[in-house]
């Protein structure tokens, strides 16, 4: 019955796509035809994984961490492709594009969290839980309202990320494949569900490594291209730039322009890196400890790689592309007398892919931008129905006594509930500035999530009141100062000056958060206090050495 069902989906999948229209709807723009046949490839590709994946899937360790049978490089490579996110190729590129030096400042505020994961955080995570963090920060505390609390963190990160990457997700189609935006939006969504629902982290992890794989051979094609274009001498790339721009091009803050927003940007970059949920789940679908750092290792190396290449593509894009009438709104350009891009700037990478390929790679890199959509929000949903299915039910409500397949069960329909949400607010967000939205969803990560996350690991004097009452402050704060922001009070709500400065509050969340955690757990005198303090030279010694953690017999 399952496996008919699942077939019956694809090929109406594959029906939708092929058609481009919903209701006789007649598509408005003109079908790129190498893009779509790549993207059919790919689609049809991965849809067969997930019916290879669900015949695997059959216990709730299967479907939230593949089994705990994925090795280090290939977790690794799926991490690399759960965290390279369509806002990390089109988005980096596109402000290197546009601001030239300054974007760099987001390649490496992404990647520096992640030397942190690796030295703090990947192997007690493992060693302490199971399938997902709220395991770890409820170790020793009370399970309840730290569980309430993490998956509360966990479902806004995941649903304000959906968010995002669906509306991107509906644009980008838009431009690319000439779908209309409602239909885009439904296909990723209905997509998402089929990955998620019938194949389980076993799906998600090898639709992230293929969708890696892709991107960084594509990348690396680009970025040779251009380079082969002046010699391969960042000199004369540089200089080209600089003829074409100006001397701005090279010179830093025209992106961030204050101390303070440039710190506050880099501990929300770094800390919520650290407290993504989608991220750190990854760390359970490996055998051990040892393979979790593995896992870190590769993604980091694989990262800061694919990071380079965003530098050289957004370079690339302003000597190849922004002078081109080809890849110009012509319009705009007469209205403002500058050089818009078709599209927006985001497109940035996209036109320099025709410009250095051709059709045919610009079809290729097409189907691989709407993939790297694919496999984030398929990570993200999995993530999502986890703290819903393994933390809040079977943990809060079932107080541990839930069986196996009613978590599974209850993940499943999580995952439907998800999607859903995720494609009605992906359509109804379509004219929105969704900036803010990937701001709070780092805030939130690195306000919530990190630090109740770090300090349950390595700080012995924390309480269950510290964690709920410091973490609820973190979360409180990072939201409210995003509401009175620059984005939100002023350019969406359309008041005249913002009442708090900055676009970034993670500086002043996280702040908040660890002092308050740290301020009412040393004042926290009760006895459950105490004997979550007892228990912490136990749980630490798990967190070090493996000792009682899955897998451990295995060495």
């Amino acid at each position: 019955m399952i496996n008919r069902a699942f077939l019956f989906l694809i090929l109406g999948s594959i029906a939708v796509l092929a058609s481009g229209t919903i209701d006789g709807e007649i598509v408005k723009q003109d079908l790129n035809v190498s893009a779509i046949i790549m993207f059919l490839l790919f689609v049809s590709g991965t849809l067969g994984i997930t019916y290879w994946a669900a015949k695997r899937t059959k216990s709730a360790k299967d479907f939230y961490t593949a089994g705990g049978g994925i090795t280090g490089l290939q977790n690794g490579m799926a991490i690399a492709g759960d965290y390279m996110s369509a806002a990390s190729f089109l988005g980096i590129s596109g402000l290197v594009y546009l601001k030239g030096y300054d974007g760099l400042i987001y390649s490496i505020g992404f990647l520096v969290g992640w030397p942190l994961i690796l030295f703090l955080i990947a192997e007690p995570l493992r060693n302490l839980g199971k399938y997902t963090f709220a395991d770890v920060a409820s170790y020793r505390l009370r399970q309840t309202p730290i569980r309430t609390l993490a998956a509360a963190g966990s479902i806004a990160t995941v649903i304000l990320y959906l968010i995002a990457q669906m509306v991107g997700a509906g644009k980008l189609i838009q431009l690319l494949f000439g779908l209309d935006y409602e239909v885009a939006v439904i296909l990723v969504g209905v997509l998402m569900i089929l990955y998620v629902t019938f194949g389980g982290m076993l799906a998600t992890t090898w639709v992230q490594i293929i969708k890696a794989f892709l991107l960084l051979s594509g990348a690396t094609f680009m970025a040779i291209a251009v380079m082969a274009h002046y010699d391969f001498s960042f000199n004369s790339l540089f200089t080209a730039a600089v003829d074409v721009k100006g001397i701005d091009v090279m010179s830093p803050g025209g992106l961030v322009s204050d101390p303070v927003s440039a710190i506050s940007l880099a501990v929300a970059l770094m800390f919520g890196t650290a407290g993504l949920p989608h991220i750190l789940m990854r760390f359970f679908t490996v055998s051990d400890a040892k393979e979790a750092r593995k896992s870190v290792f590769f993604a980091t190396g694989f990262i800061g790689y694919f990071y380079i290449l965003t530098f050289i593509i957004g370079f690339g894009a302003i000597v190849m592309v922004y002078q081109n009438p080809e890849y110009l709104d012509l319009a705009k350009q007469a209205i403002s007398g500058g050089y818009p891009i078709l599209g927006g700037k985001n497109m940035a990478a996209i036109h320099l892919s025709h410009a250095v390929g051709g059709d045919f790679f610009l079809g290729f890199i097409s189907a691989v931008a709407f993939a790297t959509i694919l496999a984030v929000v398929s990570g993200l949903t999995l993530a999502g129905a986890s703290a819903i299915s393994h933390d809040l039910y079977a943990s809060v409500f079932k107080k541990g006594n839930a069986d196996g397949q009613s978590e599974m069960r209850v993940s499943k329909m999580a995952t439907v509930g998800l999607g859903i949400v995720a494609i009605f607010m992906g359509i109804a967000f379509e004219q929105q500035n969704i900036a803010f939205v990937v701001g709070l969803a780092f805030a939130i990560a690195a306000s919530a999530n990190f630090p109740i996350l770090m300090l349950s690991m390595y700080w012995r004097k924390l309480t269950t009141r510290g964690a709920v009452y410091g973490g609820s402050l973190g979360l409180a704060t990072a939201v409210m100062l995003v509401i009175l922001g620059p984005i939100v009070w002023v350019q969406i709500l359309g008041n005249a000056e913002a009442i708090f400065p900055y676009k970034y509050p993670a500086l002043f969340s996280v702040t908040v958060s660890f002092v308050s955690i740290w301020l009412i757990s040393i004042t926290d005198n009760s006895q459950n206090a105490k004997d979550e303090q007892a228990m912490f030279d136990a749980q630490y010694v798990r967190s070090q050495t493996g000792i009682g953690a899955e897998g451990a017999s295995e060495h």
